[in-house]
């Protein structure tokens, strides 16, 4: 497959984890997919304006800029939340260990309604609210790993600490 979503040399590629590498593959399909979806909707265009005897017309050259407009706008996004969700994935460095201290399933592959759902059920099923808090709050892995779901999970804990 070839990956022309962002930009990498085959020394970064070589370097991704298998992580990183299937967000880099769905991004990809992602964006291969919106290219030929609106391919396919420029070819209907085009058939329609055949059709309506307007082979002629600058509506067709219309169409095409709206449908590139709009295809570089969408590729652009997905293009970002991949860098995003690449620099999330980046591996540790030698030492750090966070994730194996967890008592909790680390698995970047999850969406972060599962990760939050994960993290909140080990919290929860510790029965004293300050030792749960004291523990969250000193909880790294949960930082990295949960990103902005992290303060409404503190939220969350914190109400049932009452």
């Amino acid at each position: 497959m070839e990956f022309d979503i962002i930009d990498l040399t085959e020394e970064e590629l070589k370097k991704l984890t298998n992580v990183q590498m299937q967000l880099l593959r769905t991004a990809q399909k992602k964006k291969n997919e919106l290219a030929r979806k609106s391919g396919q909707d420029l070819e209907m265009f085009i058939r329609l304006a055949h059709t309506n005897g307007m082979r002629d017309s600058s509506l067709i050259e219309h169409k095409r800029a709206e449908l590139d407009e709009s295809l570089a706008y969408e590729i652009g996004i997905i293009a970002e939340q991949l860098k995003y969700s690449i620099r999330l994935n980046e591996p540790l460095p030698d030492g750090d260990g966070g994730d194996e201290e967890a008592g909790y399933i680390v698995d970047y592959t999850l969406s972060y309604t599962d990760r939050y759902n994960i993290v909140r059920d080990y919290y929860l099923a510790i029965e004293n609210p300050a030792e749960r808090m004291a523990l969250y709050t000193a909880d790294d892995t949960a930082k990295r790993y949960l990103g902005s779901y992290y303060s409404t999970l503190y939220n969350v804990l914190y109400t049932y600490s009452r």
